[in-house]
């Protein structure tokens, strides 16, 4: 079988290639896929290349690179040794966007009736901002700060808002994202970068500064900004993994007021419940698919764009030219039915 795959062959360069698909082994499945969403900031960074020795990013990006990892698919053949699945179930993943993928049958969650294929793609880019949320430990009354506005932005912000917080500031440079973010749950926006925003912050808490930051932009010089908004004891949570982080500054008050720094992984849960943690990955997309079945979050609304993949190309290499105007991209898989597979 022949799957038509985006695949990154070199810095800077996109491709759409027809490659083999070879079928599936025991516990695989192979599947078909229906719609994926591109994560705008680490396909970014994976495109461009560029990172600092001994990063994550180093071990991660190796080319030809194949992006993507939040897909929602049809099951279409099963390998020996499936139990969990049958032909037909939709489910989502953790997969590159690819038009025919396999995929260990412990690695799919089923997609409940009356969770849409744009809904479900959030499932992998859900339980990263989940992980962030719970390693917070926020208790209720307690005051977050989210900046940065993009789709991890905009769904630690939602996660937020049904956390019982005080306040829950959102600070970015776009009129448009901040909005959104106060559609969703936001209390306070503050359209300004980090470096100029404390002034507000202070103002807007009255001047006890806020127990929780969330860094979710990536970008190095904002670390030591976001950390000036916290109050003693305050924790600084890094959402966002800049890919040069020895451009990276702490700030001038971690030690003096105790903060904790947490960094997220979005592997980093177990694969077995247990008593002392239940938040499987299977455990946490059935909650993120119950509050998105009970209309306690929105992720269709963060979509601003629906492409084919055959325009891989053209997507990728808009992205810096639109700017805030880009939020969520989903790239449909059905556009391709009608050619060989």
């Amino acid at each position: 079988m022949k799957s038509q795959n985006i695949i990154f062959p070199s810095q800077g360069k996109v491709h759409v290639e027809l490659q083999d698909v070879p079928p599936p082994q025991d516990r695989e499945i192979l599947c078909k896929a229906n719609v994926s969403l591109v994560s705008i900031g680490t396909e970014t960074h994976c495109l461009r290349g560029i990172y600092d020795p001994g990063t994550y990013w180093e071990e991660y990006i190796q080319y030809p690179f194949a992006p993507g990892y939040s897909m929602a698919a049809v099951v279409v053949q099963l390998g020996p040794g499936v139990t969990k699945f049958k032909v037909g179930d939709r489910v989502t993943t953790w997969a590159p966007h690819a038009q025919y993928f396999i995929a260990n049958q412990d690695h799919l969650v089923i997609v409940p009736e009356g969770i849409e294929d744009e809904e479900a793609i959030w499932a992998t880019l859900a339980r990263t901002t989940q992980l962030g949320v719970r390693r917070a430990e926020l208790a209720m009354g307690e005051s977050a700060c989210v900046v940065g506005l993009g789709i991890l932005g905009q769904l630690v912000t939602q996660y937020l808002a049904l956390c019982g917080v005080r306040h829950l500031i959102v600070i970015d440079t776009s009129q448009s994202r901040l909005d959104l973010a106060i559609k969703y749950g936001a209390t306070h926006a503050i359209c300004l970068p980090a470096e100029d925003a404390i002034a507000e912050v202070e103002k807007t808490t009255d001047g006890k500064m806020v127990d929780v930051v969330f860094d979710i932009t990536g970008f190095p010089s904002v670390l030591a900004s976001a950390s000036k908004f916290l109050r003693k004891l305050g924790r600084l949570v890094l959402l966002g993994d800049s890919p040069t982080p020895s451009k990276q500054s702490l700030g001038p008050r971690i030690v003096g007021n105790s903060i904790s720094i947490l960094g997220i992984h979005g592997f980093m849960f177990p694969e077995t419940e247990t008593p002392f943690n239940m938040w499987t990955a299977e455990n946490m997309t059935s909650l993120f698919f119950d509050y998105v079945q009970r209309k306690r979050m929105n992720v269709k609304g963060l979509l601003t764009h629906r492409c084919s993949p055959l325009d891989a190309d053209e997507v990728y290499n808009s992205l810096a030219k639109k700017g805030d105007a880009v939020l969520g991209i989903a790239l449909d898989w059905e556009k391709l039915k009608n050619t060989e597979a």
